[in-house]
């Protein structure tokens, strides 16, 4: 057996397609002074803090993950505050904008949001959707399973309410979304994680629409089915497992 490899992560944002062309947002790759930017304002960083306050979280957050549900068009924003073991859901906010259908991203143009564990890579003030969080698409997973030579990229999280494999969810919330995320890596959180599901599995509506469209899309369904081990994971834990990737492309949960 071919050693596997380590990979840790999940959730995804889109690329932007718009007027019949698709465009790359400008790489903006140092988070810390991304944050210290006037791209916000001291008043939504006050909010934060009264919302954290609120909840009884102490800012600010020791790490972040987020985790997005594409049928159920939700983002959530998981903390993990000092000298807690676990995480926190602080906040769920709308999706506004997502395309493609279930199952995961396999090719460039294909529409799709991708499906399954990845991490941010970019933090971009500059983008023309407000503000966007790059995900690590195509991962060592998506490398092996989707098209070798063209299988898409520039997946972001982003602002506005528009969306050809991205996750729009709007300005104000990804001012929030963003600012927790750099505020993270600021403190020393090399890896903001995010995990991308077709649905939200607790849901019943939900889980019934993704069983009636996999039936007879087999590759579709071993995806899914592998990447809900690690949404069960989590929803028992609240901690994120390590997830390895072996030479055909499944997730394999440690």
């Amino acid at each position: 057996m071919k050693q596997s490899h380590w990979f840790s992560g999940i959730v995804a944002c889109f690329a932007i397609f718009f007027a019949g062309n698709l465009f790359a947002q400008n790489a903006y790759t140092d988070p810390t002074k991304a944050y210290t930017k006037n791209y916000v304002s001291a008043k939504l960083e006050d909010s934060l803090k009264q919302q954290f306050k609120a909840k009884r979280l102490t800012w600010p957050p020791q790490q972040v993950f987020i985790r997005s549900f594409k049928y159920d068009k939700s983002l959530e924003v998981w903390v993990k505050i000092k000298n807690v073991d676990s995480f926190t859901l602080f906040k769920t906010y709308k999706v506004c904008m997502e395309s493609g259908s279930i199952g995961p991203k396999r090719s460039e143009g294909d529409n799709q949001v991708p499906e399954g564990f990845y991490y941010i890579n970019e933090f971009n003030p500059r983008s023309m959707y407000h503000l966007a969080l790059g995900l690590n698409y195509p991962n060592a997973s998506d490398k092996v399973l989707s098209d070798a030579r063209r299988p898409g990229g520039d997946i972001y999280i982003h602002g506005n309410c528009v969306s050809v494999g991205c996750i729009a969810i709007q300005d104000y919330p990804i001012e929030e979304v963003y600012t927790l995320a750099a505020v993270a890596k600021t403190n020393g959180q090399d890896f903001v994680p995010v995990h991308i599901y077709p649905v939200n599995y607790a849901i019943r509506k939900s889980l019934d629409y993704l069983n009636s469209s996999i039936k007879a899309k087999q590759a579709v369904s071993k995806n899914i089915l592998n990447i809900k081990a690690v949404y069960d994971f989590f929803e028992k834990k609240k901690k994120l497992p390590v997830v390895l990737v072996n030479d055909k492309g499944d997730y394999i949960l440690n």
